[in-house]
């Protein structure tokens, strides 16, 4: 999925509080939510479809991937020689990938993925990331355990 840079968007409080019920349970109902927030399920249903359609938010099923099948995740850092974003655009077309970012430090790129196994892991980082013309260094941090992931920021 590609991020689009948006200017910023001021949420009231009321916005606030549904995102934050969303947050809590994204099946929640319209009529639960607008009962926690003081709105009707109506004015709910509004401001959650403006809350989407302007991409404040997303309702998406999150899934555990020890669960489904994937017992490897691993963070990568990237050290690029000549372009970052060709680079960053590539890796974020693979498949197992979830999540890039453009840094500054030590490393060009952060790359999280999600993978079968460790064989797996050796074909992405070694075959695919590793083999792009303008990747100079991959290195693996392998997760050992998951210690806290959360998706409820930006409303504190």
């Amino acid at each position: 999925m590609a991020t689009r840079m948006m200017t910023p968007t001021a949420l009231d409080d009321v916005a606030k509080a549904i995102i934050e019920q969303l947050q809590q349970d994204g099946r929640r109902s319209y009529a639960a939510i607008g009962k926690a927030v003081g709105l009707s399920e109506a004015a709910v249903r509004q401001r959650v479809a403006k809350l989407l359609d302007v991409g404040i938010i997303q309702i998406v099923a999150v899934t555990d991937p020890l669960q489904v099948g994937f017992t490897r995740t691993a963070m990568v850092g990237v050290i690029v020689n000549g372009d970052v974003e060709a680079v960053a655009e590539a890796v974020a077309d693979y498949p197992e990938v979830d999540y890039v970012v453009i840094t500054a430090g030590g490393f060009d790129l952060l790359v999280e993925l999600v993978v079968e196994d460790d064989e797996h892991l050796l074909e992405l980082v070694n075959g695919r990331i590793r083999a792009l013309p303008d990747v100079q260094r991959a290195e693996v941090f392998v997760y050992l355990k998951l210690r806290k992931q959360t998706y409820t920021w930006g409303t504190r």
